[in-house]
This record gives structure tokens, C-alpha cells and sequence, in this order.
């Protein structure tokens, strides 16, 4: 495995954060569908570890959530807190807003773990697509809402332009510390406007 392209402590904290704020997205479905605690609890963490799994899986890691009881105590903390917290001022649209920092975080994470273990750039790139898609993409199906895929507004663009600028500045001899807060911006600032303005690449046949 080559040095971490960034801090161990920082990997640290962005896996976290990335774990956090999907599994209260995954736990804000279940409030707003008025489920049961034991339900609360699987959305969280279905939403949490679902794209971080496919992406240990895929690049031989192992996978980051059976070694460790910190995961798991996230997701239930972020359920317990969904179930808790009065009239739930944060669901709504807060409920974008939290996907949107998990993406942002989980497409650096993703692409730096995958570099961490050798995996070509172009590649990495795509693990960090995917480690920020999944979850939310599996949160959706299982609770038969309409995949955030099919709702037009830009969503996996800008977890790929997060993912691209980390490991393009990254490539280009560029440290951590600059990669990682650039792509983070750019990510989520791409993200934020198409929740507040619909933004959205052309479609086919248009």
C-alpha cells in the first residue's frame, strides 16, 4: 500500500463525516415515512456503509465497518438523534443538504483510499464516484422513492468533480491539505446549485 495521499487523522475524520451525515439522510426517509426505531436504524446504516462496502469490495480492502464499532455507533447515534430531535426541523429539504456533505466527503474519501491502495487514477477516480453515489442510490431504492439518478438535477457530476479535482490535483504533485479542501468546494458548491436552482445537464433527444 503507497503513504496516505492524505493524513491518517484527516481520513479519519472525512470517513466519519461522510458516515454521519448519510446515515441521518438514511434515517430522515424513515422520519418522514414515520417508520419504527428498528427501521430507523437499518436506513442509517444501509445508507451510511453502503457505497464505503462496494468500494472496499471492489479494491481488495477490507471492508472498513466489520473492524471497528465506531461505524455502526454512528449510524445508530444519527438514527437515535432523527428520532429524538422534536417536529424534526431538520428533514425536508435539510435532508439534500446533509446528502450533499456526505457526497462531497465520501467521493475525497473514496478516491483517497483507493489511491492508498494502489489503484490507478482513473479508477480511484471512479471509487470515489461510486463510494459517494451509492448509499443515498440504496437508501432511495429500498424506500421506493425515486432514485436521485432519475430526478434531473446534477448529482453524480458533482461527486465527479469533487472525485476528479482530488485526483487531478493530486496527480499534478499537489499536497493533501490543498486537494482536499478544493474538490471539497467544488463539490459542494456545484451541488448546492442545482438544490437551489435546479441546475441540470441536457438531457438526450434535447
Amino acid at each position: 500500500m503507497n503513504p496516505p495521499v492524505i493524513p491518517h487523522d484527516a481520513l479519519i475524520f472525512l470517513d466519519y463525516v461522510g458516515i454521519a451525515v448519510f446515515a441521518i439522510s438514511g434515517a430522515l426517509v424513515a422520519a418522514e415515512r414515520r417508520l419504527d426505531f428498528v427501521t430507523f436504524v437499518f436506513f442509517a446504516v444501509v445508507t451510511g456503509v453502503g457505497g464505503g462496502t462496494m468500494r472496499d469490495l471492489l479494491i481488495g480492502a477490507p471492508v472498513f465497518w466489520v473492524s471497528s464499532n465506531a461505524t455502526l455507533l454512528i449510524c445508530i447515534g444519527a438514527a437515535l438523534a432523527a428520532w429524538l430531535v422534536p417536529n424534526r426541523p431538520f428533514a425536508g429539504r435539510a435532508l439534500l443538504w446533509f446528502d450533499a456533505a456526505g457526497m462531497v466527503a465520501y467521493a475525497i474519501y473514496g478516491a483517497s483510499k483507493s489511491l492508498d491502495y494502489g489503484i490507478a487514477p482513473v479508477p480511484a477516480f471512479v471509487m470515489g464516484v461510486l463510494t459517494a453515489c451509492a448509499g443515498g442510490i440504496i437508501r432511495d431504492v429500498i424506500s421506493s422513492e425515486k432514485t436521485i439518478l432519475l430526478r434531473g438535477e446534477l448529482y453524480i457530476t458533482p461527486a465527479a468533480l469533487a472525485s476528479a479535482l482530488f485526483v487531478g490535483l493530486h496527480t499534478a504533485g499537489f499536497p493533501g491539505f490543498i486537494t482536499a479542501p478544493v474538490a471539497a468546494a467544488a463539490g459542494f458548491v456545484l451541488r448546492g446549485l442545482a438544490i437551489t436552482r435546479g441546475w441540470s445537464l441536457p438531457t438526450y433527444g434535447r
